[in-house]
């Protein structure tokens, strides 16, 4: 079941969507819907070439890295080692967000449009956004944004333009989170990349108790 939504800041029981995890189409992309989106798993995703609405997803069985089980490969571990790129966190939000809707402009379905951007940096500038930043110099060649709420980071999309980079943002955002109490990285939809360092499945409602135990 798909339901319309209004002006009220207020979604229906995710549970009834989809199997791909659609439940929602309409609304806004307000910051106080955003977040009461967030603290339930639920995220816009849709073509803004072809739609003026957002899409809200909330897949049933959610991919996740714990900050704790990152898994750091042998070449990863030489790399880091060489310092080779320096990291940083909320340095260049503007710069992340802008390199990530770049890269993917050009291809069907592209979602990182201009409300899109608009929408994660006023949650930014509010603190509810956050950016991690990979320095080749003073360039910046690689990071990934998304969501922090409670000690839960809700991963939204990250880029490379050299290898390894996106790679380097995530161990490290792992690592800041394990240090402070993180319990764990939302990685919404599987990817090879991800599964490789440690993603996994579990299921809607074990995953809302971790993200709401932190909101207590």
């Amino acid at each position: 079941m798909i339901f319309a939504l209004d002006d009220e800041i207020a979604f229906p029981d995710p549970r009834l969507g989809e199997p791909d995890g659609l439940f929602a189409i309409g609304g806004d992309l307000s910051i106080d819907r955003l977040l009461l989106a967030y603290s339930y798993g639920i995220f816009p995703w849709y073509s803004f070439r072809d739609s003026d609405e957002p899409y809200w997803y909330c897949p049933m069985q959610r991919f996740v890295i714990f900050p704790e089980e990152i898994h750091i490969s042998h070449s990863m571990r030489s790399l880091i080692n060489r310092q080779r790129y320096r990291l940083s966190i909320n340095e260049d939000f503007e710069g992340v967000i802008t390199n990530c809707g770049k890269l993917r402009e050009d291809q069907e379905g592209a979602w990182l449009g201009e409300e899109i951007v608009k929408a994660y940096t006023a949650m930014y500038e509010q603190g509810f956004a956050a950016s991690v930043e990979v320095w080749d110099g003073e360039n910046l060649v690689g990071g990934l944004y998304g969501v922090c709420i409670g000690n839960s980071f809700f991963g939204e999309s990250m880029f490379s333009l050299v290898p390894s980079a996106s790679k380097l943002a995530l161990i490290h955002l792992a690592k800041v989170l394990s240090k402070n109490g993180g319990r764990l990285i939302d990685c919404q939809f599987e990817t090879p990349h991800l599964k490789s360092m440690g993603g996994r499945y579990i299921p809607y409602d074990e995953y809302l108790s971790i993200i709401h135990d932190e909101f207590c």
